[in-house]
């Protein structure tokens, strides 16, 4: 972390007048981070700015995909509220493009802008919506700007699912939300298994090489009935819980701070689990290729449409794309998934 040192503050009397857009504003603080592969260089007008970025990507693996990493330039500036109503509640944020830009708003002092083409974003934010509702700042703008722009400079097909392995080979775990897919790679990791990302993995389609942010894990009260160490349970129940927009309540657990290994380099994906949340009589169901890719395609609507995609499922196809039921406990999950990382 690197201070930039103080500037002059702009004159407190017709700032308006002299600087209607802002740009003078001194960037304070300078941060760099390696993320999903790439430099991301971040500028703060304020040190407000400083722990949600460590929040966000202090303290984890700096993977490296086998292209030169781009750099990517985030500007992180603080605004003045526009409505204090959406102090109580956050408006979620509404996806906007137009002009090369990529945008998500939540209000006139909520947003992040983003141009792929110059590997650039803006998060706007105001200092009381950073002190009441960090996680939303963290998510929908900050995390929302850093992988619009790795996916983007990068090729990476973006996927909402979850991802985990063993001696640099992985297991896409994917499926609808309520599947299990969050109670399974919470049970990979204390079985032992490398932890890549639990929400959101990015896999470079020519190599299927997977990466991801490896921060939080997000469980909900149901979780605690399959884990029987007491450490484990008491460090679940010290996570903050956050609020998704689905309204579900879900504990966030930094696994930084506990159990568990974190997958420290890109995985090298090995086969790709469709989890579904009901029982079967065999736990695994391998799909035939046209089965495998009408059912990604539905599971992964955005990610179908992205250039890289058809490689992408071509190469899963490939591989092998299994059906995995609902079992008795999550460790015959993790069993099936590391005796397949084993073949």
């Amino acid at each position: 972390m690197t201070n930039l040192g103080l500037a002059a503050r702009p004159a407190p009397v017709d700032d308006e007048a002299i600087d209607p857009f802002r740009e003078r504003v001194a960037r304070r603080f300078a941060v760099s981070k390696r993320v999903l592969g790439a430099e991301v260089q971040f500028e703060a007008d304020d040190e407000a700015w400083l722990a949600l970025i460590e929040a966000a990507y202090g303290g984890l693996p700096a993977h490296a995909l086998p292209a030169a990493a781009p750099t990517l330039r985030i500007e992180l500036r603080l605004a003045e509220p526009s409505d204090p109503a959406s102090l109580e509640a956050p408006p979620p944020a509404r996806m906007r493009s137009g002009a090369g830009l990529l945008c998500g708003v939540m209000d006139a002092a909520h947003y992040a802008a983003i141009a792929p083409a110059r590997q650039q974003a803006l998060v706007v934010a105001s200092p009381a919506m950073l002190a009441r509702h960090a996680y939303h700042v963290r998510y929908e703008l900050l995390e929302f700007a850093v992988f619009v722009l790795a996916q983007r400079a990068q090729g990476l097909v973006p996927l909402h699912g979850a991802c985990v392995g063993r001696h640099g080979q992985g297991v896409l775990l994917l499926g609808e939300s309520g599947a299990g897919k969050s109670t399974l790679a919470l049970h990979s990791l204390l079985g032992g298994l490398d932890f890549l990302a639990e929400d959101a993995v990015f896999v470079q389609p020519q190599h299927l090489l997977a990466t991801g942010v490896a921060n939080y894990l997000h469980v909900k009260d149901d979780a605690f009935r399959f884990v029987e160490d007491a450490g484990v349970r008491d460090w679940i129940r010290r996570s903050p819980t956050i609020h998704r927009r689905s309204g579900v309540e879900k504990y966030e657990v930094d696994l930084r701070e506990g159990y568990g290994r974190l997958a420290p380099e890109p995985l090298q994906l090995k086969g790709v689990m469709l989890v579904s949340s009901r029982p079967a009589e065999r736990l695994l169901t391998p799909l035939t290729p046209n089965e495998a890719a009408a059912r990604l395609a539905a599971d992964q609507p955005y990610a179908a449409g992205l250039p890289g995609w058809d490689d992408f499922c071509r190469q899963c196809t490939r591989l092998g794309v299994h059906r995995l039921a609902r079992a008795r406990h999550p460790d015959e999950a993790v069993a099936a998934l590391s005796a397949w990382l084993e073949r």
